[in-house]
């Protein structure tokens, strides 16, 4: 399981609390630091089953500076969205829990991390970091 996380986040930290809690096995990737590539990013995409505009913090400053909310959301729109997400990974939603069974969730409520955890959760990203379970980054 990997979490992907933003240290500096209310919803992380809680996330990471529950893992951590239910002894679960994952690695922590901070993604503000480790920043995923528009592969990962597609990848992930592809294993929560949305879009690029689905998994995108549209009220961060640089999403206003980029305009995305005027952005298209369609198919000929898609690899501009993930380009700007590997490019300002801040705009990433958190956390992203990836599951061993293949699937992905944005586990923002703790029963999304339940959910996780009951899938068998396989990688998790916080922000952009990578940990090992335990280590509570």
């Amino acid at each position: 399981m990997e979490i992907w996380i933003n240290p500096a986040c209310s919803k992380c930290r809680t996330a990471i609390g529950l893992l951590d809690a239910e002894g679960a096995d994952y690695t922590v990737r901070r993604y503000l630091e480790d920043v995923p590539s528009e592969a990962e990013i597609r990848a992930v995409l592809e294993r929560l089953g949305l879009e690029p505009w689905d998994i995108t913090r549209t009220q961060e400053a640089v999403a206003k500076e980029l305009g995305l909310k005027e952005w298209a959301r369609d198919a000929s729109a898609r690899d501009r969205w993930i380009t700007a997400l590997a490019e300002h990974p801040r705009l990433i939603q958190r956390p992203i829990i990836t599951a061993d069974d293949g699937t992905a969730l944005v586990a923002r409520t703790d029963e999304a991390v339940q959910e996780a955890l009951a899938r068998g959760c396989e990688q998790v990203v916080i922000d952009g970091v990578r940990a090992r379970s335990g280590t509570n980054e």
